[in-house]
This record gives structure tokens, C-alpha cells and sequence, in this order.
């Protein structure tokens, strides 16, 4: 007799599943009623998600040597370092990481390459290779211990066919599928999705306790792309190219874009143009084509000139952004890639923006911060995309 189907786990079983991954991960033994706390749900569903982890091996129950308030001796749930480990990858447009992750998330050995991603797609695939094995090597494991595969990959994924589409990105890119090149470099099931949309499951992974459902991820770098969080689940649009908000155009701006148009976001506030402003006003006697050698965006906050440049950029993203908050009333607005290191002075334009530009109550209730991962946000995306996969669905 054929056993009966078990239905489908709800998408709120699901979000519930991912929430106490990430505090488990994040914080080790806790008690059911901490993992209430941390992750803001009911106990009732706190403990039928502990029970489904155990279940599954995930998850452990032991007596903790800490007592409770009354002096009994609590019951802690743990993760246990599952067998199966996953292999993530972060693509950008001048480097390739590879991470070996377990499926509590923590990175157990990584390498990194810098290389020509958009214009040598082959190379960079043999590189990936060459990288696993260099952070399987650091992870003291072998490719056979590797249950599943990410990657983030700086360029639109049509979801539809699982090809490369947007010609202004990785041009050298379109038609290919990156998931099948993957799978068959690793023999693996392959997960691929844009690095806006893994630096959002990063953020996500690594929220510190304080899940958020509804999160929007800016990679302000050399494009400027949003990773969309909505009610706990990745939006990727219809065929998978949601979040190009680069390359919505600004009014009273006649700058040309690469994508052919005039005045889009990223043609005026990408980290190319900041920093070809940043040159302008601390090198004030440089050359357009000179290479002038730049702090790091986190040291100019106390510089005014360059406080300014950098506050100008910030505002003129919130002015895009302040648009998205009055559609989508988001909880979070974080900022990543290379100009979300810019700090504070980014972090206020943006504010100054979305407060005078949102509705009130929206802008009111949306908290705007740079990535606390810095430029990883997208790798711990793509582990988290990787864990999804070896472990359950997201």
C-alpha cells in the first residue's frame, strides 16, 4: 500500500521553521520560552517547530545547568552540526568567495578570488572550482560531505528559464544558466538567485533575534539593486527581476545610463560616482582620469566636504526609496554593498528623504541602517539559500 502524502508544510510553518534557525544559530542553547522572547512567537508554535526539529535531527533537548526562577533546572534546545554541510558562493562584479557553511549557518572555511566575473564567464566558473576546494581544504571536509549548493550572482535571473537576462550586466552572461553550470561542475542541486535578493536572506539570517517579515536590501555598489522581503518570504517578481531599482530615472537628470536610458538612480548615486565626486573635492586638482587614492568611505564622516558628497547620494537614493516605503511599508531599509560602508552621512540622507518624501505613517514606522555584515551579506545569504535546500524548503 502506498504510503499517504503529507501535505505541504504552510507558509507560516515554514517562516516559524526559518525563525528558530536563526536564533538557535545565532545565540546556541535557549530555552522554549527564550526562543518565545527572541523571536516574538507564541509558545504553542515555538514548541511544535522545536518538536518538527528534533524530529528531524536538526535539533536537540538537553537539561541545562542554569535554573529557573523558581529554581528549576530549564530544558535547553540546541542545533546539532548536521552531517550534511552546504557549499555558498557570493559572485560580484570583481570577485568570486566560496564558504563551506554548516546547516546552522556558521561558515567553517572560505576563499576568495579577485576576477573579471562580467566579461570571462568561463574562467570564472573554473575558478569557482578551484575555490571550493580551497575552502573545503580550510573546512577539513570533502566534497562528498557537500548536500547542497548557492550562489548570489550580480546580474538579472530570468526565474522562468533560469537564464542570465539584463544585457547592461554580465553581458557575457546572457543565455547562459548558471545553476545547470554549477550543477554540473558539483554534481549537486544548485540554488542561483541576484545578489540584492541573497544580501536580503543574509540580513534576514542574521537579524540577532529580531526577525523581520517585511525587509528591503539596497546593494548600492558599482549598480544599485532591492533584495524584497514581504511577509517573510523572497519577492522575485514574475519572471524573477524585481528590485531593479537602479535603474528607475530621476527627474532633472540627463546623465546616460548603461542600460541606454537617461537619469536613472545608479547613474548618478552609485559608488562610481561618488567616488568620482569624493576625488573632485579632496583632490581638488586631479585629473578626470587620474587615479587618486581614497580613504576608506567609513573615515570621511568627519571630513565636511566629503560628508556632504556622501549625504547628497544618500538622499538622492531615499528620494527612490521613499517611493518603495509608501508602496510596501516595510519594517527595514538596509543598506549594503560598498557605499552602505559610507555610514552615517549615507544612512541621514536617506532618512532625510523618506521622511520628507514617504507618507508619515510609513516613513514613521520604517528603521533605515547600513548592513551590519558589511560586505558579506550576500555570502550568508547565499549559506542560508544553500541551508534551505539541504535541510527544507524556505
Amino acid at each position: 500500500m502506498t504510503a499517504p502524502a503529507h501535505p505541504a508544510p504552510s507558509a507560516r510553518r515554514l517562516r516559524t521553521r526559518a525563525a528558530l534557525l536563526a536564533v538557535l544559530g545565532e545565540h546556541g542553547a535557549l530555552s522554549r520560552a527564550e526562543i518565545s522572547r527572541l523571536t516574538g512567537l507564541s509558545r504553542s508554535a515555538v514548541s511544535s517547530a522545536v518538536t518538527d526539529l528534533i524530529d528531524e535531527g536538526l535539533a536537540g533537548e538537553t537539561t541545562a545547568t542554569a535554573t529557573t526562577g523558581r529554581g528549576r533546572r530549564a530544558a535547553a534546545v540546541t542545533l546539532r552540526r548536521a552531517h550534511a554541510l552546504v557549499l555558498a558562493f557570493d559572485f560580484g562584479h570583481t570577485h568570486v568567495t566560496a564558504a563551506v557553511a554548516d546547516t546552522t549557518g556558521a561558515v567553517l572555511g572560505e576563499a576568495t578570488a579577485h576576477l573579471d566575473v562580467d566579461n570571462h564567464p568561463r574562467e570564472v566558473l573554473a575558478a569557482a572550482r578551484t575555490l571550493a576546494d580551497r575552502a573545503l581544504a580550510a573546512a577539513g571536509h570533502p566534497l562528498d560531505a557537500i548536500a547542497a549548493v548557492a550562489a548570489g550572482i550580480p546580474g538579472a535571473l530570468d526565474t522562468r528559464t533560469n537564464v542570465v537576462r539584463a544585457p547592461s550586466t554580465l553581458s557575457q552572461w546572457i543565455g547562459m544558466d548558471p545553476a545547470a553550470e554549477l550543477g554540473r561542475l558539483f554534481d549537486r542541486p544548485v540554488t542561483v538567485g541576484n545578489d540584492a535578493e541573497m544580501g536580503a536572506r543574509g540580513e534576514r539570517a542574521h537579524s540577532g533575534g529580531h526577525a523581520v517579515n517585511d525587509l528591503i536590501y539596497v546593494k548600492a555598489s558599482t549598480g544599485i539593486g532591492a533584495g524584497l522581503l514581504l511577509d517573510g518570504r523572497i519577492y522575485r517578481g514574475a519572471s524573477g527581476i524585481s528590485g531593479e531599482i537602479g535603474h528607475i530615472q530621476l527627474p532633472d537628470t540627463g546623465t546616460w545610463c548603461r542600460c541606454g536610458n537617461r537619469g536613472c538612480l545608479e547613474s548618478v548615486a552609485s559608488i562610481v560616482e561618488v567616488r568620482r565626486r569624493l576625488a573632485h573635492v579632496l583632490a581638488p586638482g586631479a585629473r578626470p582620469d587620474d587615479d587618486v587614492d581614497l580613504p576608506p568611505l567609513g573615515e570621511l564622516a568627519g571630513t565636511p566636504a566629503a560628508a556632504r558628497v556622501i549625504g547628497e547620494a544618500g538622499r538622492t537614493i531615499g528620494r527612490v526609496l521613499a517611493d518603495l516605503v509608501n508602496c510596501l511599508n516595510p519594517a527595514a531599509i538596509v543598506i549594503g554593498g560598498e557605499l552602505g560602508l559610507a555610514g552615517a552621512p549615507l544612512i541621514n540622507g536617506i532618512r532625510e528623504s523618506v521622511d520628507r518624501y514617504a507618507q508619515p505613517a510609513v516613513a514613521e514606522a520604517v528603521e533605515i541602517r547600513a548592513s551590519r555584515l558589511g560586505l558579506r551579506s550576500e555570502l550568508y545569504g547565499a549559506v542560508d539559500a544553500a541551508v534551505a535546500a539541504a535541510v527544507g524548503p524556505d
